[in-house]
């Protein structure tokens, strides 16, 4: 046997409307024309109660009786009765106002609110799968239409960077997986030759190391890629000099096989950022200045300050590049003859480190090719000032000299790699101090 309930049943089916954005806007109008409403009808109420016209019978004009005349007693009775019959025309007035407020005021919410609708049912059918769909909101210039320009702004961002990703991730799976597969191959022919040598052997076990070497950089440069789009860790005064000096001098086999002409002029520039970042960027500039050069080519490299900004410029001969490749350059595995294949030790990623650096130092990246073939790259950063340098840990190498130190171990006459600015690098500049550069810059000497 079921308890009988006790106590209040709650009524459930009396709910509360929403508090929509519409209901607000309904109860604001109506609010507004009831107060001016009302406000009027009391004005009109009170000049008529306080404001003693005269009385005409016709165009007579009756004089009105004195105070304690039984005539004028009659006329306050009338006068009290007319006002009442005025004040109740008024409340009924006021009643109507009321309902034709809050119904007008429903409807022009309604219609107030009709471009967020679109908007909020549009943006619930966006995802990631339909990107490519936008508000394209029409009608006056105002607010709301600001409003729909700005979501279609910010879907077609949206859009564009899922692509990159999309692209990103395809080229970078296509990159790691051609190595894995012609190491592949590699073991496959070697296995199945049952007279495969011992030498075959080392053979392809030299392959194998080449290629795992390959994948390593390859790794490399993505970690990298991804630590400069996250942004530096930490901020310090650095000055470009002297790690601009530290790339040139590391080495680089391409400068003496193409017979490049390296001219510098390395003058002091303080930034704040990231040391490491900072030395990848100028790395990458110089590494992409000597692979993507030609024979008997040059190579420029300056730093300074100018405006207050910090510069960095790498400049280099090659081959000539169409204006309209300059910002697919920039993208990750992006090359000028248009194959996501490397050929040779790039990966097509140097350009777009040296993008996300630079952003992330608050940078501009200027890229302009050349007319007879190849790039000049511009990187504008903030300058420090003297002032801003303060109760900060000194930059490295203030006065902008590379320093006997920075060479590390193993350079027996570092003082040799140290020289005035302005100059073209050659053998001599450098001497002992660094044998593999020297040797190739000696080559271009005896050209």
């Amino acid at each position: 046997m079921s308890r009988l309930r006790t106590g209040p049943v709650p009524a459930r089916w009396v709910r509360l409307p929403r508090r929509s954005a519409r209901l607000r806007l309904t109860v604001l109008y109506a609010g507004l024309f009831l107060v001016s409403g009302a406000a009027v009808l009391a004005i009109t109420y009170l000049l008529v109660e306080h404001w003693r016209l005269p009385l005409y019978q016709g165009p007579t004009r009756i004089s009105i009786p004195p105070a304690g005349n039984p005539a004028a007693h009659l006329l306050q009775q009338q006068r009290l009765a007319d006002l009442h019959q005025l004040l109740q025309a008024l409340a009924v007035a006021l009643a109507v106002v009321a309902v034709v407020s809050i119904a007008s005021g429903w409807i022009v919410a309604g219609r107030v609110l009709r471009p967020l609708r679109t908007i909020t049912a549009t943006a619930r059918r966006i995802s990631a799968r339909n990107l490519n769909e936008r508000l394209d909101l029409k009608g006056a210039d105002d607010e709301l239409r600001q409003l729909g320009d700005t979501l279609d702004d910010l879907f077609a961002r949206l859009q564009a960077s899922f692509d990159a990703q999309r692209q990103f991730v395809a080229n970078a799976s296509h990159e790691l997986r051609t190595p894995l597969t012609a190491e592949r191959t590699l073991l496959q022919v070697a296995l199945a030759s049952p007279k495969t040598s011992a030498e075959r052997w080392r053979s392809t076990g030299h392959e194998l190391l080449a290629s795992s070497d390959e994948q390593a950089r390859l790794i490399e440069a993505l970690l990298t890629l991804a630590n400069s789009e996250a942004g530096p860790d930490h901020y310090e005064p650095v000055d470009l000099a002297a790690i601009t000096r530290r790339a040139i001098l590391a080495p680089r086999p391409g400068i003496g096989r193409l017979g490049l002409h390296v001219e510098t002029s390395i003058r002091p520039a303080l930034v704040e950022g990231d040391p490491l970042l900072l030395e990848r960027l100028v790395a990458n500039l110089i590494d992409n200045a000597v692979r993507y050069n030609q024979v008997a080519g040059g190579v420029t490299v300056s730093t300074g300050t100018s405006g207050g900004r910090a510069l960095l410029s790498v400049g280099n001969t090659g081959p000539v590049i169409p204006t309209g490749e300059v910002d697919r350059l920039l993208e990750p595995f992006q090359r000028l003859d248009g194959h996501r294949t490397h050929q040779g030790d790039g990966h097509g990623l140097g350009l777009s480190i040296v993008r996300a650096i630079a952003s992330t130092h608050g940078a501009s990246l200027r890229v302009h090719p050349r007319e007879s073939g190849g790039l000049d790259i511009e990187v504008c950063f903030r300058s420090l000032t003297p002032e801003a340098l303060r109760g900060k840990p000194s930059p490295l190498h203030e006065g902008g000299e590379l320093g006997p130190g920075d060479l590390g171990v193993g350079h027996p006459r570092a003082e040799a790699a140290v020289r005035p600015r302005d100059h073209v690098l050659t053998a001599d500049d450098l001497g002992e101090a660094h044998e593999p550069l020297g040797n190739e810059l000696r080559m271009l000497d005896m050209q």
